[in-house]
């Protein structure tokens, strides 16, 4: 199969994606309710989609096309609002958050779905552990080339997502001493990690060819890259946020993006060159680890600093870029959050500490999700 021609799309348009939790209200484990929300959610006329994922205990809505990242908003919350009402009506409830923190992996069912049969095939036990719950943010390029210029500048910044998006430090009912523990979930599966250094469509297309000569690769969706291109989108995919506990925290990481994409396509500020990934899997097990309170790195000057000093400085070079895609107040309510040490994974620490039971934080993070105050 050869690589589909890279399509045209709006640069810097967003799309997000967000992968949810459904539990049950009764003792707020996971709940196998996914066919029953997908049918009531098709009374709707929404934008995006709703569409089931791997297994019946999730759910994943996705944006239309976005010019900015209140639009992206503006749809995540009318999804959100529809969402919520189905889930009343079923009495079950929608969650965010990058792993469920007491569900046990063996109880999950396998949505019935060719793709996802034919995964749990291929991968075992691996397709019920991947029972956990990322945001995917979409960035429109101008062309291929382009695309894969911003998408190895972009992951200099991974472990800036990682950290601000982390909201998965239980599995099984544990505190993995992981802000982001799902990430270990995903380098699990053999063609995870980074993508090929390849800065021109033509060399990765010749990439390309030889995987699928080897009959390993189809297509782009059996590579699980942090990034990788879409072509049928005109869009380069990041995949490393864990799902947030708000929209409105899913649209402010999209903005960041958006700012970041501006800066690279605008400025051109560095070239990116292979010696970038000598530090990239120790930077990004940092930020899985410690979140913000991770060492950052400088690929290219070999300089360590506290990631979360990386993330400010960064924010200031691309200040005009967020000016410019209405993304300040987003990148505002980012940096207060980081000045005051703060995200999703210590709110969820900090609920356990005062309420002892996982339950009990699964019921308030529905309730952060629905907006509840």
């Amino acid at each position: 199969m050869s690589l589909e021609p890279f399509q045209q799309s709006a640069a810097l348009s967003l799309g997000v994606e967000l992968e949810l939790q459904l539990v049950n209200t009764h003792d707020y484990d996971l709940a196998p309710y996914a066919e029953d929300m997908l049918r009531m959610m098709g009374k709707y006329k929404l934008p995006g989609s709703v569409v089931p994922e791997m297994t019946s205990s999730m759910i994943e809505i996705s944006t239309g096309v976005c010019r900015s990242s209140s639009e992206v908003l503006g749809q995540l919350s009318q999804i959100r609002d529809a969402l919520v009402k189905c889930a009343d009506k079923l009495n079950i409830a929608v969650v965010g958050g990058g792993t469920h923190p007491f569900q046990q992996w063996h109880e999950r069912r396998i949505y019935d779905k060719p793709r996802f049969r034919e995964l749990s095939d291929l991968y075992g036990y691996l397709s019920k552990q991947f029972t956990i719950f990322g945001q995917h943010v979409h960035v429109g390029c101008p062309d291929a080339d382009a695309a894969l210029l911003t998408l190895h500048r972009m992951s200099r910044y991974i472990p800036h997502f990682i950290a601000l998006s982390a909201s998965s430090p239980y599995v099984q009912g544990q505190d993995t001493a992981f802000d982001s523990a799902r990430l270990n979930s995903v380098f699990a599966f053999p063609l995870s990690g980074r993508a090929p250094f390849a800065l021109t469509w033509d060399e990765f297309t010749v990439y390309f060819d030889k995987m699928t000569k080897t009959g390993v690769v189809k297509s782009m969706k059996d590579f699980y890259w942090d990034i990788r291109p879409k072509p049928e989108f005109g869009t380069i995919e990041i995949r490393v946020f864990d799902t947030p506990l708000t929209v409105e925290r899913a649209a402010a990481l999209a903005a960041y993006v958006q700012s970041l994409a501006s800066w690279f396509m605008n400025e051109q500020p560095f070239m990116p060159t292979e010696d970038d990934y000598l530090v990239y899997t120790y930077n990004r097990f940092q930020a899985c680890r410690f979140g913000l309170d991770a060492v950052y790195v400088d690929p290219a000057s070999g300089e360590h600093m506290a990631l979360r000093e990386h993330i400010l400085l960064t924010m200031h070079q691309v200040n005009k870029h967020a000016e410019a895609a209405s993304a300040s107040s987003a990148l505002k309510m980012l940096r207060g959050d980081i000045n005051r040490n703060h995200n999703d994974a210590r709110w969820l620490r900090e609920r356990q500490g005062q309420e002892r039971l996982l339950a009990e934080v699964i019921r308030q993070a529905a309730g952060r999700f629905r907006g509840d105050a």
